[in-house]
């Protein structure tokens, strides 16, 4: 069936009306409302060391999040599971071979299990010395976290996708006091509507659908659009050939009141590109470097 022109142009009105339309009724919906919360309130780029700095300890440790603070950063991130006796604990991976000396799924063994094993057994991942095994790092638990850095400015992420793990998440940040002092994140939508749902005073990022939605309608131009309960965006420096850490993304989000951290920038020439093009924040295993740039790092660092 030939199409005509008159067709064409009709479908073509079609369009233009509905793009039209979806417009007004975003300008008419407003934004959501988004209650900054004390964890923002300090002097930007916030320095935030990515596992407590995997580059400098084995990572998601004790041992990296007190080097991590004798450094001066501005915020410890970390991820966490759930024990096989529901224990929120601070490790990167799903299992524990990668990191420890021990194999095993993290949610089938129990606290006390993981906490007999060394996680400075592999690192760093790659050369030949091992120079923090059977140096004492272990796998905390979240608690351990809590309650040895008081008043600590926290990225959490939820790395399993359940409503258990939100859930055990919000009970100890509001057990603790700290849940206007963590910024929340996750790639799993399930897990991050269920926290936002329990924990509405925690502010979080933008999960992974959230992250796209904002990238394609900020590309066009109608970055507006984007609705949701996020305080901030965590992306990396380029995504699917398109250049993140810009002046254009950044006034992007800023029009729609979103703080940008990048992510996981770790060379100098990153991260004064980072500082010069006014990031936010920076997620990186360098802290160090980052701090030094600044201006910032603490003279009692070791």
């Amino acid at each position: 069936m030939t199409v005509t022109n008159a067709q064409r142009r009709r479908k073509n009105w079609i369009l233009i009306v509905a793009v039209l339309a979806i417009m007004f009724m975003g300008m008419l919906s407003g934004q959501p409302d988004r209650l900054p919360t004390p964890y923002f309130d300090v002097a930007r780029p916030m320095v935030i060391a990515h596992q407590g700095g995997n580059l400098l300890r084995p990572g998601n440790t004790l041992m990296a999040f007190d080097h991590a603070m004798s450094l001066g950063v501005d915020v410890l991130e970390m991820d966490v599971h759930l024990s096989a006796d529901q224990q929120l604990v601070v490790i990167h991976d799903a299992s524990v071979e990668r990191t420890t000396n021990g194999q095993g799924a993290v949610a089938e063994m129990s606290l006390a299990e993981l906490q007999l094993l060394d996680a400075g057994y592999h690192w760093p991942f790659s050369g030949h010395e091992r120079p923090y095994r059977q140096q004492g790092a272990f796998i905390p638990s979240f608690k351990q976290v809590l309650d040895r850095y008081p008043g600590q400015r926290l990225v959490v992420e939820l790395k399993e996708d359940t409503a258990v793990l939100a859930e055990a998440l919000c009970e100890a940040l509001k057990m603790s006091g700290r849940e206007r002092l963590t910024l929340v994140a996750s790639f799993h939508k399930t897990a991050m509507n269920h926290f936002r749902s329990v924990c509405p005073a925690t502010a979080t990022s933008a999960s992974s659908d959230e992250v796209r939605w904002f990238v394609i309608t900020s590309t066009v131009y109608l970055g507006r659009l984007f609705h949701s309960p996020a305080l901030a965006l965590q992306v990396p420096k380029e995504r699917d050939g398109r250049a993140m850490l810009s002046q254009g993304f950044l006034d992007s989000a800023a029009a729609v009141n979103l703080h940008v951290d990048y992510w996981t920038l770790n060379s100098v020439s990153d991260l004064r590109h980072a500082i010069a093009t006014g990031a936010h924040g920076v997620i990186t295993d360098r802290p160090d470097l980052m701090l030094d740039e600044l201006g910032r790092l603490s003279p009692q660092s070791y």
